[in-house]
C-alpha cells in the first residue's frame, strides 16, 4: 500500500485540503483498536501560532505615516498595489535598500491595510532569520508538517531580510518548496533584503529567479527635503515645539537613513529636557556633535563639488562659473548646482554666487531639473549616488 499509493493519495489531499499532508500512515482494521488506545487528544495539541492577528505589526507603520519622497515612491506605490490587490499586482514584490530606509515600515503597512480590508485574511509577517531557527526547531522536534502548516497555509507571506539565508541550504531548500506552494496557490509574497537577488552571494539560482518573477524595487536614502518632511511630521504627531532652524541642521547632517534620523531627534528631545534649556540650533549641534558623520575636518565645499563633477563630465571649473550654455556644460553645471543644494548648508543666493553670479532662481530651477530627472532616469541616478560617494571621499 504504502510504496503503491502514498504518492497518489498525497497528490489527492493537497487538491481536496490544498494543504501539503507530509506524513501518511496506513492501517489495517486489525490495528485500529490499539490505534485507538493511543489516540492523542486533540486538545492538547499545542495551537498553530495564528497569521491573522494585527498584533504583530507595529501600529505606526502604516502607508499613511509613511513619508513619500523621491527615493521611496516607486516602492510605496508598489507596496499599496499589492495590500489592494494581493497576488494579482506583483508576486513576488522585493523591497531592497539599506538599513533604516522603511523597508519593513512598507512590510507592516502592508499587513495593516489588507487586515484592516479583509479581517479573516491570513497574513503573517516574519523574518527570515525567524523562519531558519523555527525551521531548525521543527526539524529536532520531528515536527516539520506545523511548520509548513505554519507557513504554507496562509494568503500573505511577508518575509523581511531574505540575505540571511544565503550559505543554508537546507533552509533555502525549505523555502524554495514554500515559495512555490504559495506561488502556485495564488497567494501574495513580499520580501525584503539589503540588497537585490542577484547580489545575495552564495543564494540558489533557482531562487533568485523566482524573486524576478514579480517586481523589484529598491529604497534609497532620502533627500533633504524628505527628511524635513520626516521631522515636521514626528513633531506633529507628538505636538513638539521644535525651531525649524534646529530642524534644518538635523536634516542636513543625519543624510543615512530614516532610523538614524529619527534617533537624532529623540537624542535632542532628550538633550533637552536633561540640560533644562530650550531647543536651539546651538543645543541641537551640542547633542548630536558624537554621532555626526561629517565631521569640521572635512566640510564639503562648493569647490569641492566643482572639481568632482568637472572631472566626471570632462568639464573645466571655469566653465561653471562662465555664461556658455552648451548642453555639455550647462547639464554638468546643473548637476554641480543640486549637489551642493544637497550636500551643503549653503544657502541659495550663495550657491548661485559661486557659480557664476546666478541668480538663485537659477539654482532653483537647476535643482527642481536634475531631481526630476532622477526620478525618470536611473542611469543619472547611479551617476549622481556616485558622484556622492566620490565627494564624501
Amino acid at each position: 500500500l504504502a510504496s503503491n499509493y502514498t504518492d497518489l493519495i498525497r497528490d489527492f489531499l493537497k487538491r481536496v485540503t490544498n494543504k501539503h499532508i507530509e506524513n501518511i500512515r496506513f492501517v489495517t482494521e486489525d490495528d485500529l483498536d490499539d490505534l485507538e488506545s493511543h489516540k492523542v487528544n486533540e486538545q492538547q495539541l499545542p495551537p498553530v501560532e495564528t497569521a491573522t492577528s494585527s498584533e504583530q505589526f507595529n501600529t505606526n507603520n502604516t502607508f499613511e505615516t509613511f513619508v513619500i519622497g523621491p527615493g521611496n515612491r516607486f516602492p510605496h506605490a508598489a507596496s499599496l498595489a499589492v495590500a489592494e490587490s494581493p497576488a494579482n499586482a506583483y508576486n513576488p514584490l522585493f523591497i531592497y535598500g539599506g538599513v533604516g530606509l522603511g523597508k519593513t515600515h512598507l512590510m507592516h503597512a502592508i499587513g495593516h491595510y489588507v487586515l484592516e480590508n479583509n479581517p479573516n485574511a491570513r497574513v503573517l509577517y516574519t523574518s527570515s532569520e525567524k523562519f531558519t531557527n523555527e525551521f531548525i526547531q521543527s526539524i529536532r522536534n520531528n515536527d516539520t508538517e506545523s511548520f509548513r502548516e505554519k507557513y504554507r497555509n496562509i494568503d500573505i507571506l511577508l518575509i523581511d531580510d531574505i540575505q540571511f539565508i544565503q550559505k543554508k541550504e537546507q533552509t533555502q531548500e525549505e523555502f524554495f518548496h514554500t515559495f512555490n506552494d504559495l506561488h502556485q496557490n495564488k497567494k501574495q509574497i513580499v520580501i525584503s533584503s539589503d540588497r537585490p537577488p542577484k547580489e545575495i552571494s552564495t543564494l540558489e539560482e533557482r531562487l533568485k529567479s523566482r524573486f524576478q518573477w514579480g517586481l523589484i524595487v529598491d529604497i534609497t536614502p532620502p533627500d533633504f527635503e524628505t527628511r524635513m518632511a520626516i521631522l515636521q511630521k514626528k513633531t506633529e504627531e507628538e505636538n513638539l515645539d521644535i525651531p525649524i532652524e534646529a530642524l534644518t541642521y538635523i536634516a542636513n547632517q543625519i543624510q543615512t537613513n530614516i532610523r538614524e534620523l529619527e534617533g537624532a531627534l529623540t537624542r535632542v528631545l532628550a538633550y533637552s529636557k536633561l540640560q533644562g534649556k530650550p531647543i536651539t540650533t546651538e543645543l541641537t549641534a551640542d547633542a548630536l556633535k558624537d554621532i555626526i558623520q561629517v565631521t569640521k575636518s572635512k566640510k564639503i565645499t562648493i569647490q569641492d563639488i566643482q572639481k568632482v563633477v568637472g572631472e566626471y563630465y570632462s568639464v573645466r571649473i571655469e566653465d561653471f562659473v562662465a555664461k556658455k550654455r552648451t548642453k555639455s556644460i550647462a547639464y554638468p553645471r546643473q548637476i554641480a548646482m543640486y549637489l551642493s543644494r544637497e550636500l551643503t548648508d549653503f544657502s541659495l543666493p550663495k550657491i548661485g554666487e559661486e557659480f557664476g553670479g546666478r541668480d538663485h532662481t537659477t539654482v532653483i530651477h537647476a535643482y527642481d531639473k536634475i531631481k526630476k530627472d532622477i526620478e525618470n532616469d536611473p542611469t543619472l541616478k547611479q551617476e549622481i549616488e556616485e558622484l556622492e560617494k566620490n565627494i564624501r571621499s
